[in-house]
């Protein structure tokens, strides 16, 4: 028997004449680009539990661009309705991609400022999984919005600049910083997500996730 594949079309009736997302389960093609990448033998969720997302974002030029996540299935349909008021705004996204793409190393997914959701890995720093090995974290602009640790320690360069949580203009980088009153944080909180800007010891300004 043939397996069918969930595809919700969000469509612009639905939301905007320029806002576009679909739903749909992991398909034998998708499954194969994240097999030893992203998601294995393992990984404490399995693949039936989690979405293929495609949703509308504008980039860092203004341009319209569809990007990519999966997430788990508890946290899809809020997830559209998210980036839909983040496009709303003008929230500005670099890049939207697969943590597949980059071998499912997270490093080099950050070092793209590449915004992301599920890849199955232990927790930074710990032995434990990851909000994100459950489809239930999302890290956006993350080099314009660093992991910090207690030191004060930034491993990616680029982030450096943005280590002192300030605007400088009105370019895209600098909308992308999120700060603690922004429109964007209060989005994803007002569906119950937390945000890694909160976290006292470390700061996580790029990390949203859901319980």
């Amino acid at each position: 028997m043939k397996k069918i594949f969930l595809l919700l079309i969000f469509s612009s009736s639905l939301f905007s004449a320029s806002f576009h997302a679909s739903v749909s389960t992991v398909s034998p093609t998708l499954k194969r680009r994240m097999a030893g990448k992203s998601w294995h033998k393992g990984c404490p969720v399995p693949l039936e539990d989690l979405r293929y997302l495609k949703v509308t974002h504008l980039d860092f030029h203004g341009r319209t661009r569809q990007g990519e996540l999966i997430v788990h299935k508890d946290v899809a349909g809020e997830t559209v309705r998210i980036f839909k008021a983040l496009y709303d705004m003008g929230y500005p996204i670099r890049q939207m991609r697969l943590v597949s793409d980059f071998g499912g190393n997270d490093w080099q997914s950050i070092e793209a400022d590449n915004t992301s959701a599920f890849n199955c890995r232990r927790a930074t720093g710990s032995k434990k999984w990851s909000k994100h090995s459950y489809g239930k974290a999302i890290d956006i602009n993350p080099i314009e919005n660093p992991y910090i640790s207690r030191s004060g320690h930034i491993s990616h360069r680029a982030s450096l600049q943005y280590a002192k949580r300030v605007r400088r203009g009105n370019m895209a980088q600098e909308r992308a910083v999120l700060l603690e009153d922004d429109e964007a944080v209060k989005i994803f909180k007002s569906y119950g997500w937390k945000w890694g800007g909160d976290w006292r010891a470390v700061k996580d300004y790029q990390h949203f996730s859901k319980e």
